[in-house]
C-alpha cells in the first residue's frame, strides 16, 4: 500500500486526473503509477463469431473478422499506451518524475481489485470516457469502484485546483470517526485549514461530538472550523462548501446517520454530479 495509482482513460477529466495524482503524490512523497485499463466489453481478447454468423459461412469471412477484431484490439492497446505517454509528460511539468505506467485488460473494478494492496490513494475523474460531458452524471465504474476498493479515492470534478482547504461531513459515528482519524494521520491535507460539518439539530451533544472531532485534528489542520447545518444532508453540505469557498469535500463510504445514504442512493450521484471541487472517498 505505497502507490498513488491514476486511472487514464482519454476522457476530459485525465488532465485533472494527472494533476491531482502529481499533487497527491507530491503531498504523500510516494510514488505515482498512472494505469490504463482496456475495457474487456468493448475490446475482447477473442471473439467467437461461428455462432453468430452460421454454421454455412466460409471460412474464410470467419478469418476475415477475426483479422479485423485483432487489429482493433491492437490499435486500441497503441491508443492506450500513448494515452499513458501523454499522462506521464503531464505529471512531469507538474514536478513528479518518474511516473510508473501500467496497461491492463480487462474489467476496471477486477484490476483495481488486484492491485488494491500496492494503492495508498486511487485518483480517478468523474466521468468516463463513455461520458465524456462535465454536465453528465457519474461515470458507469466510478460507484463500482468505491464500493468495492477499501482505499481512499479521490475523485477529480472538473479542472484541478490544488486544494487550501477541505470539508469533513462529521456525524460522530465509528465510521465518521475512523475518517477523522485517517485524515489526522495522513500527510494529504496536512496543515489545511479544515472544516467539520454536521447536518441536523444543533443540539449541546452534537456540539460536544464536533468539539470532541475538533481536538483529534488541532495537530494536523492548521485551523478548524465547527457548523451544524439544518435541512436534508445532500443540498446542506453542497450549500456550506458553496458558502465557504471550499476546494475538497471528504466523507466516509458509509456511516450510521442519514449520511449513510452516501454511496448508496441518491446522495451519491446528487454529490458528484454538483460539485466543482473533487472528493475525498474514505474507507
Amino acid at each position: 500500500m505505497s502507490q498513488v495509482m491514476a486511472c487514464i482513460d482519454g476522457s476530459q477529466s485525465t488532465t485533472a486526473v494527472c494533476d491531482y495524482a502529481a499533487w497527491a503524490s507530491q503531498r504523500l512523497s510516494a510514488p505515482l503509477t498512472l494505469l490504463h485499463v482496456l475495457d474487456e466489453l468493448q475490446y475482447p481478447n477473442t471473439t467467437d463469431l461461428s455462432g453468430t454468423i452460421g454454421l454455412g459461412s466460409r471460412e474464410h469471412l470467419l478469418d476475415e473478422l477475426a483479422k479485423l477484431d485483432q487489429q482493433r484490439h491492437t490499435l486500441a492497446m497503441e491508443q492506450g499506451r500513448l494515452m499513458l505517454e501523454a499522462a506521464r509528460e503531464r505529471v512531469k511539468t507538474d514536478g513528479v518524475e518518474p511516473a510508473q505506467l501500467r496497461q491492463r485488460h480487462g474489467d476496471l473494478v477486477d484490476c483495481l481489485q488486484e492491485l488494491e494492496a500496492d494503492i495508498r490513494l486511487l485518483v480517478i475523474g468523474r466521468q468516463g470516457k463513455t461520458s465524456d460531458s462535465l454536465s453528465q452524471l457519474v461515470g458507469s465504474h466510478l460507484e463500482n469502484v468505491i464500493r468495492t476498493l477499501h482505499r481512499p479515492i479521490l475523485v477529480s470534478c472538473g479542472e484541478f485546483k490544488a486544494p487550501r482547504s477541505y470539508m469533513l461531513a462529521y456525524d460522530g459515528s465509528f465510521t465518521a470517526h475512523k475518517s477523522l482519524q485517517m485524515i489526522a494521520a495522513s500527510p494529504l491535507l496536512e496543515g489545511l485549514p479544515a472544516h467539520l460539518v454536521m447536518v441536523g439539530a444543533d443540539t449541546s451533544a452534537a456540539r460536544e461530538q464536533l468539539k470532541s472531532a475538533e481536538r483529534v485534528l488541532r495537530d494536523s489542520a492548521s485551523s478548524v472550523q465547527l457548523a451544524i447545518c439544518a435541512g436534508d444532508v445532500e443540498p446542506a453540505l453542497h450549500a456550506y462548501q458553496i458558502e465557504q469557498g471550499i476546494d475538497l469535500l471528504a466523507m466516509g463510504a458509509y456511516g450510521h446517520s442519514r449520511i449513510r445514504q452516501f454511496l448508496v442512493g441518491s446522495t451519491t450521484s446528487y454529490l458528484l454530479r454538483t460539485s466543482t471541487s473533487a472528493l475525498l472517498i474514505l474507507r
